[in-house]
């Protein structure tokens, strides 16, 4: 071996040796990082969170005191962080390996721990590193004092620095200014002398290796998703900062990338806060108080099932005080049902109705401010018409969540459309986030701290009484929308707001297109609300056909099939919808466009085109009858066309019975309005050529049968009281 290979052994081992030295002394027992917060805010409690997650060892100055350091969100200030941290630092100065780290709290998290942190202080090899930025504030007449750099942000950020901690300790002794003074301009004065900057061996974190200061650079990070975890990264520099701090206007991207960090994060569960605290009841301990409050401020379909759905919540209802604000006429019917029904389940209920003359703003003030005032009031559960909720433990699930404001993750059915945003634009209204489409979709499930809820969300009572306590949550001067001063104020005092989509909670209706000049709009709601259409108008048992043929679909006669297809429902407001128009043709149509030119034997019938209906009918034809047909008469596929859809009545006085004739039809479906027995006697059909009756029709269910050449039939007499039957020629 030649003696100067040896010597470059020996060399590189002296020098790792001297790297494995100071690695030793910057072990994370030798870290200490201190903090500032006057009050236990959700922010410092997600910084705090973010602390433990890493197990860093954190000293929190300031707490219950008074601040008299500015408002620094606005304005210069922050002076007495740095008279809290010059006494605090004094009890270390003598500790050469020890290092100090000083960061915000209300707007910073962690995103990796200490072993990460203290490895790239030690190779960026300097004794004081501070954060840094791309503006120069607060006085801009300093930026062409800073050094100039070639890569990276040059202008200091006193959010974060670490150093050791003599050094740190010299640098903050030197404070004697007043509490109101501005700290960052503190520390810059001190970074652009050269003498101190040589002395204390500053430097800057240009490219964000520690410190990622977002103001200015939020296009520059994004997430980085592996498979145990998720990072923010800086593309920019191609670093993967340990601590994230949204400065300035940066806070809500902060709450964004807060989702994330330090969330351990996999794929097949797609978790955004999972390892949160829950709170669980016990069912022996008395629930919580919660005051829940309805608004109806415009026409919404469905009203009847919403105002059932508050019945069936399962929470105790000696524990719910309801508040219900109508502010539309055509729904008092609809409020005053369900009162006569549940009145002893909420017999403090308070109605105020559209005779008050209310505005939603006044209204919802209203509501909160009995919640404020009552110090019993646990919880604030506030509900708009238009939220179908079908989770009936959505109270439980949301108190659980243990967050001071929380909404169930509800959207429009098939549509991207839902109760948050998850971001803002610079005007404060709706952009849309990178995980917004994902977190609708249920692809990432976990609890996401939001710029803005809607329509429906809990407020701990607590929260109301104390840092809500003297604001106005809904009215305001400039004429915003009540929803956009709600989450406008509570953001405004640092109150976080978080939409859960962990467990199904229920939909969005679509009211923009309600008409309520018809005697029952719902039925015209199958093209915006389908799924509460199918709930209210389609028979229960309907879905069944598919997965038990031989017990939901009977053969009467042959290759007539008889299943259930109208809830009772549906087949009550057709008939009081016919009736209600009341064009019955009398025999004989008084327009024969309306037949088309295909009803062979006229009746006493008003066709759907009458009640401006059709569209809606052939819509129930596609998503209700075509699955049948395909699979009954296995190899047709129904174009689901038709022109002739009519209701047909039968009276002993009027048209009784129906003489024989085949129906100009591919197919025909015949669906039984009302029941025999109880609303007429006789009735039926016959198949003449197989010589079969059916006498008995189902309520709500449908014959199907070929037309035009097989199944010749008629129609039976009625012997008393009047038949209502829907009838459809499929595919003529």
């Amino acid at each position: 071996m030649s003696s100067s290979f040896l010597l470059r052994l020996l060399s590189l081992a002296f020098f790792q040796g001297a790297v494995w030295a100071e690695q030793r002394k910057l072990s994370p027992e030798n870290l200490l990082v201190i903090t500032v917060a006057t009050e236990e805010t959700d922010g410092f409690l997600r910084f705090m969170r973010t602390a433990q997650e890493f197990n860093y060892t954190v000293k929190v100055l300031g707490l219950g005191e008074e601040w008299k350091g500015g408002d620094v969100a606005r304005t210069v200030g922050g002076g007495q962080k740095v008279r809290w941290l010059k006494k605090e630092v004094q009890k270390h100065s003598e500790k050469t390996e020890l290092v100090i780290m000083f960061v915000d709290s209300y707007d910073v998290i962690f995103a990796s721990g200490p072993e990460e942190l203290l490895s790239k202080f030690s190779r960026m090899g300097h004794k004081v590193i501070f954060s840094a930025e791309g503006f120069c504030w607060p006085d801009q007449r300093l930026a062409s004092k800073y050094p100039e750099v070639r890569t990276g942000k040059r202008y200091l950020n006193s959010g974060g620095f670490i150093g050791y901690a003599p050094e740190i300790s010299a640098i903050v002794q030197q404070w004697k200014y007043k509490d109101s003074d501005d700290d960052q301009l503190f520390y810059t004065r001190i970074y652009l002398d050269k003498t101190h900057r040589t002395k204390f061996n500053m430097t800057l974190d240009h490219r964000s290796r520690i410190f990622q200061n977002l103001n200015g650079a939020v296009d520059e990070v994004v997430l980085k998703f592996e498979r145990a975890k998720v990072r923010a990264r800086n593309v920019a520099y191609d670093t993967l900062p340990v601590v994230i701090h949204g400065n300035g206007p940066t806070k809500l991207q902060l709450n964004y990338l807060g989702n994330y960090v330090p969330t351990v994060w996999t794929y097949e569960t797609g978790c955004g806060i999972c390892d949160d605290d829950l709170l669980f009841f016990n069912e022996d301990e008395q629930m919580p108080l919660v005051y829940v409050a309805v608004f109806i401020e415009h026409a919404t379909p469905f009203m009847e099932e919403f105002l059932e759905r508050l019945s069936t919540l399962n929470y105790p209802k000696t524990r719910i005080r309801l508040f219900i604000h109508n502010n539309v006429v055509y729904h008092e019917r609809h409020i005053q049902k369900f009162w006569e029904r549940h009145r002893s389940l909420f017999p403090d209920a308070r109605v105020v109705g559209p005779e008050e003359n209310l505005k939603e703003d006044e209204a919802r003030t209203m509501a909160v401010e009995v919640c404020k005032k009552d110090p019993e009031c646990d919880y604030y559960f506030s509900i708009d018409s238009d939220v179908a909720l079908t989770n009936p433990d959505i109270l439980r699930i949301l108190m659980e969540e243990n967050k001071s404001v929380i909404a169930p993750m509800l959207s429009k059915h098939g549509k991207l459309w839902s109760n948050f945003w998850g971001a803002l634009s610079p005007e404060g209204y709706y952009s849309r986030s990178e995980d917004y489409i994902e977190i609708v979709q249920g692809k990432r499930v976990g609890l996401w701290n939001v710029p803005y809820i809607t329509q429906v969300y809990l407020i701990k009572g607590s929260v109301l009484r104390t840092k809500l306590s003297q604001v106005s949550l809904y009215m305001d001067e400039g004429g915003m929308d009540a929803d956009m001063v709600f989450c406008r104020s509570i953001r405004d005092q640092g109150v976080f707001m978080y939409v859960s989509n962990r467990d199904e909670f229920g939909r969005l209706v679509a009211s923009s297109n309600y008409n309520t000049s018809r005697l029952h709009p719902d039925m015209w709601q199958i093209f915006d609300n389908p799924v509460d259409w199918k709930e209210k108008y389609v028979h229960e048992n309907y879905s069944k056909i598919f997965e038990d043929e031989k017990t939901y679909v009977e053969q009467p006669c042959p290759d007539v099939y008889w299943f259930p297809a109208f809830s009772d429902k549906m087949c009550d407001h057709m008939i009081e919808t016919m009736e209600d128009c009341g064009e019955w043709s009398g025999g004989t149509h008084k327009d024969e466009r309306l037949a088309g030119g295909y009803e062979n034997v006229p009746t006493v019938d008003i066709h759907m085109n009458q009640i401006s209906f059709e569209k809606e009918w052939l819509k129930f034809l596609k998503d209700y009858i075509s699955p049948v047909t395909e699979k009954l008469y296995p190899g047709y596929y129904p174009r689901a066309q038709a022109i002739m859809n009519f209701v047909v009545r039968y009276r002993p006085d009027e048209q009784p019975l129906l003489r024989p004739h085949h129906d100009s039809s591919t197919f025909t479906i015949n669906i039984a309005l009302n029941r025999k027995d109880i609303d007429y006697e006789g009735g039926g059909c016959r198949f003449l050529r197989y010589d079969c009756k059916v006498e008995s029709p189902r309520k709500g269910w449908s014959f199907m049968h070929p037309g035009r050449l097989t199944h010749y039939h008629e129609g039976l007499r009625v012997t008393k009281g009047t038949r209502y039957i829907m009838v459809s020629f499929v595919d003529p």
